[in-house]
């Protein structure tokens, strides 16, 4: 044989070689996806963004993967997760306020049969999906007039589901599920609760919600690890929203942590913040608020307590995502998850006692123990029979260092903590900030990058408005994504539009405009619509055409 054979033999044995390697050599599985929605947690709540609260897991999330400065939600739970679920605006999505029905395109009060899911989405890319905890995007089915209601949310008589089936969260392209279909919830016994479809009419006695969340969670990525598909699972977590309600043993590490008073925890916040690079001092001054003197305070006992109570369910919250973490490592899915953890909107200024029972809140408990309203701070916050909330002042705190809270366009109502952690595939520095602008829209943008799913044009032969959302690949790796000039918000009349670094902005109780340039003012001290009336005029006509091209407005005559 001569030499030329030989060579030409030996290379083909190479080639046949490398490709019987490269046919033994599995690609890249796609990253599993785990989605951690924290409900009314404000942004300075959790230890890596300057709280005094024990949250070591998603301390370690942050550590090891990026935290985002400005990051944006819908400032209210059902449009957020509206708008999160479908990579819409949330009225496109069809929830404009809440979860009641309106005879308006943007105020159905359920995600829409025009819409795609991200469960939807991913199932086309071959992965297994499931959800736990708050679904809260369907409407809420309320018995007739001489029903007795109240004894339904009491759990003593039973009406059936509790959305329209076709709304569940199985329906929408989720796998499993398991949690509740409407908002509010008893964490000790949840009104709602069902297991896929099925109503869950009995929990054992020592249920606790976010427990119950977080371990089916670890089951969940369990019975998911043993196949060689990926997975998503949306873990919407209750917690931290009222009624405030947490194991004693939770409240008992935080029993003196709040005597300190509301003045002295936010400046320390404050400067937890500043020390650790979260914010700049000289971008981000402590906004005003009107908290009056601690010590004067008559109830300020009962005030102590209701923050405990509010960091004990966060503290439990944080444990149960430990768990989650723990599962991922023994299954050896962690390097490969991206696990994305931010809140649905700020914290609550709201006083839930107020509204007392009816609707989604209970007067008993379901062995017939009276709840309190504590609408005079009468019954201390904690367990089952109180039905409290933290009110304002504290609210300003878990919002540090920014204004307002809840339902506002302010930064305290819309910008939230987000955290991403992928050790395969975050490459920028770990435990890094990052500057890009992000809104709760482009996680749909994002898995489809990463799961090379295709976001579609159709769906049961309705066109899907287009998503505006971008995906944050881009910031992974240190880089800024591409994204659309302006975002928008609005709900029950709060109003903002952000164009670069000026955000013009309104509260829901007075529609004057308010103009800042958050380049320099990130927790909007400083009003500049005086100072450049042009600006105001420019930003409020594109809010204006936002609104009448994305079904805020109602349509006359409907």
């Amino acid at each position: 044989m001569n030499i030329l054979c030989k060579l030409t033999l030996a290379l083909g044995m190479v080639g046949i070689m490398l490709g019987a390697w490269k046919a033994k050599t599995p690609a890249r599985k796609p990253p599993n996806i785990i989605l951690i929605l924290a409900d009314d947690l404000g942004y300075s709540d959790l230890g890596c963004y300057g709280s005094e609260i024990h949250t070591p897991n998603l301390d370690f999330l942050a550590r090891h993967g990026l935290r985002y400065r400005q990051f944006y939600n819908t400032s209210r739970c059902c449009p957020t997760r509206a708008a999160l679920l479908t990579g819409l605006y949330n009225h496109q999505a069809g929830i404009g306020k809440m979860t009641d029905a309106e005879n308006q395109p943007g105020y159905q009060g359920h995600i829409t049969d025009q819409t795609v899911t991200l469960a939807e989405v991913l199932k086309s890319a071959g992965y297994q999906t499931a959800m736990t905890g708050k679904w809260h995007v369907s409407n809420t089915l309320v018995q007739p007039k001489g029903t007795d209601q109240q004894a339904w949310l009491n759990h003593q008589k039973d009406f059936g589901t509790f959305s329209p089936l076709e709304q569940y969260p199985t329906r929408r392209g989720f796998d499993k599920f398991f949690g509740t279909i409407w908002g509010v919830v008893d964490f000790f016994d949840p009104f709602s609760l069902v297991n896929g479809t099925e109503p869950v009419r009995q929990v054992p006695k020592d249920y606790y919600h976010t427990d119950a969340i977080n371990d089916t969670t670890v089951s969940y990525i369990k019975s998911f690890a043993s196949s060689e598909k990926p997975f998503f699972i949306y873990v919407a977590q209750n917690a931290p929203h009222w009624p405030l309600q947490a194991r004693p043993e939770d409240i008992a590490k935080y029993e003196k942590t709040y005597q300190a008073g509301w003045q002295a925890i936010r400046q320390a916040r404050y400067e937890r913040m500043v020390n650790m690079g979260l914010i700049r001092a000289d971008q981000a001054k402590l906004a005003p608020t009107d908290l009056p003197d601690w010590q004067a305070n008559p109830t300020k006992d009962w005030d102590a307590r209701a923050m405990s109570v509010h960091a004990a369910m966060i503290d439990r919250m944080d444990q149960g995502i430990g768990r989650i973490i723990q599962a991922l490592k023994q299954t050896g899915e962690l390097d490969n998850t991206l696990i994305v953890f931010l809140s649905d909107n700020g914290a609550s200024s709201e006083n839930c006692a107020a509204y007392g029972p009816g609707f989604d809140r209970p007067s008993e408990t379901r062995d017939g123990r009276k709840i309190v309203y504590a609408t005079e701070k009468q019954a201390l916050p904690g367990p089952q029979t109180t039905y409290a909330s933290l009110g304002k002042h504290w609210a300003a705190v878990a919002n540090t260092p920014y204004r307002y809270w809840k339902a506002e366009s302010y930064e305290g109502g819309v910008n939230t903590p987000f955290i991403a952690f992928w050790p395969q595939g975050i490459t920028a520095p770990k435990g890094s900030y990052s500057d890009q602008v992000g809104h709760v829209m482009d996680l749909m943008a994002t898995v489809c990058e990463l799961s090379g799913a295709r976001y579609p044009t159709q769906i049961n032969g309705k066109a899907i408005p287009v998503s505006t959302g971008r995906s944050l690949v881009p910031s992974f790796k240190g880089k800024s994504a591409d994204r659309p000039t302006e975002l928008f918000n609005e709900h029950f009349g709060a109003r903002s539009v952000r164009q670069g670094s000026w955000k013009l902005v309104s509260t829901a109780s007075d529609s004057t405009w308010h103009l800042y340039n958050l380049k320099t003012d990130r927790t909007e001290t400083l009003n500049l619509a005086a100072q450049h009336p042009e600006k105001v005029t420019e930003l409020a006509r594109l809010w204006q055409r936002w609104a009448a091209t994305h079904q805020v407005l109602p349509k006359p005559g409907r």
